[in-house]
């Protein structure tokens, strides 16, 4: 039987909201995973001071503090100019002790699942999961496992709405309705990105959804378009393709769909 392994500390004394200095907050850099400058950045750019939350420090037998959780905020502070911030402070810990509590807050932090976000969203009045949701209503479908009338893939929805409005979202379900009948598949996120990317950046020159809808439909059921799109992005099952790589492919193949047997320049998208 595999030995069981797990993370223990020892009692300590730990200070809750302690405010300290942002450049007395000291990094070991053996001890820390790699900083990006990207993501702290990103943090950087899009920062509520209110939802910063508390960062894990360690306060060493020399009196110094160093950063056990945290890094990417505290770098994002110092971007910003912040020049104190609320800390939970241990005291004395060895930098084993330090590494272990840093793995038991990592475990213990998990980020909400996706329809638990979008749900959250909702209780909140968020503008962009109210619209996503009022389509959805209009649609008599609802987030969740993916069936006939439940769709999985809520970050793509909130992708569409957000990238191109929720009056694209509305036309992605019902062409895709249209072209492939109300199935599980037909709600597979990938196609619907690839058909909210395609009517978000060309919709002014369909002329006519059905139109679109019926040359979807003349390619094949949703479940050949998913098995095709996912073979051209990874060309045949040799490589692997994320899942922004499948929709941009999808998005490619509608576009010939859309074009297929039109002669006059006029009337082709191209990309």
């Amino acid at each position: 039987m595999a030995k069981r392994y797990k993370y223990e500390l020892r009692e300590h004394n730990v200070d809750y909201g302690v405010p300290l200095p942002v450049a007395d907050l000291k990094i070991d850099i053996e001890a820390q995973r790699t900083l990006v400058e990207r993501r702290a950045q990103h943090m950087a750019n899009s920062w509520v001071h209110e939802a910063r939350g508390t960062l894990i420090v360690s306060k060493r037998s020399d009196g110094s503090y160093y950063l056990v959780d945290g890094q990417h905020r505290h770098r994002a502070m110092q971007l910003l100019g912040i020049e104190e911030t609320p800390c939970e402070v241990h005291h004395d810990l060895t930098q084993t002790e330090e590494a272990i509590l840093f793995l038991i807050k990592n475990r213990e932090s998990s980020k909400p699942n996706a329809i638990d976000e979008y749900k959250i969203g909702l209780t909140g009045c968020i503008p962009l999961f109210v619209d996503t949701q009022q389509v959805l209503d209009s649609k008599g479908l609802h987030v969740g496992a993916t069936s006939t009338n439940s769709i999985g893939a809520v970050n793509g929805l909130l992708r569409i709405t957000e990238t191109y409005g929720p009056e694209v979202l509305k036309r992605t379900l019902d062409v895709a309705e249209e072209a492939w009948e109300r199935t599980a598949e037909t709600w597979d996120g990938m196609l619907l990105g690839g058909l909210g990317m395609f009517l978000g950046k060309h919709g002014t020159q369909v002329d006519s959804d059905t139109e679109l809808a019926k040359r979807l439909g003349k390619a094949g059921p949703a479940w050949r378009w998913k098995s095709s799109v996912h073979a051209l992005s990874t060309h045949g099952g040799t490589t692997h393709s994320g899942t922004g790589g499948r929709v941009s492919v999808c998005y490619a193949e509608i576009v010939k769909a859309w074009n297929k047997s039109r002669r006059s320049d006029a009337m082709r998208i191209v990309i």
